[in-house]
């Protein structure tokens, strides 16, 4: 049986910094929650949202529709989630483990204009 632990999301979750297990990659912010209710109706985290569709809300206002519009016009349509089965723990940073995909925007950021700089690519890419 797996125990819960109570946080308070705004507290423990919200705007922190999300970082990668294996390489100590710095992953995301975290910028919104998903949630689920259990038979109780008690409200639990299923996922860890990430991005301007899952940031904007939260921010409202003209910058907050205009973070979401800017984001559906280069293709997104929801916000990348990682599953709290993925969070190994949580301190002053959320600490995720498993196969993470980098978001679209990253990927296309990277691929277009990143990686064709001189001296930008690593040795172990």
């Amino acid at each position: 049986m797996t125990r819960a632990r109570v946080l308070h999301a705004q507290l423990h979750l919200l705007d922190r910094q999300v970082v990668h297990d294996r390489d100590g990659r710095l992953v995301c912010k975290v910028d919104d929650l998903e949630l689920a209710f259990d038979d109780q109706g008690r409200p639990y985290v299923t996922a860890i949202l990430m991005g301007p569709l899952a940031l904007g809300p939260r921010v409202g206002g003209v910058l907050g529709r205009l973070m979401e519009g800017a984001a559906r016009l280069l293709g997104a349509q929801a916000p990348p989630r990682i599953p709290m089965a993925h969070v190994s723990r949580i301190a002053s940073a959320v600490h995720v483990g498993g196969d993470l995909e980098r978001p679209a925007l990253e990927r296309w950021i990277r691929t277009h204009l990143i990686e064709p700089i001189p001296g930008a690519r690593h040795e172990t890419e």
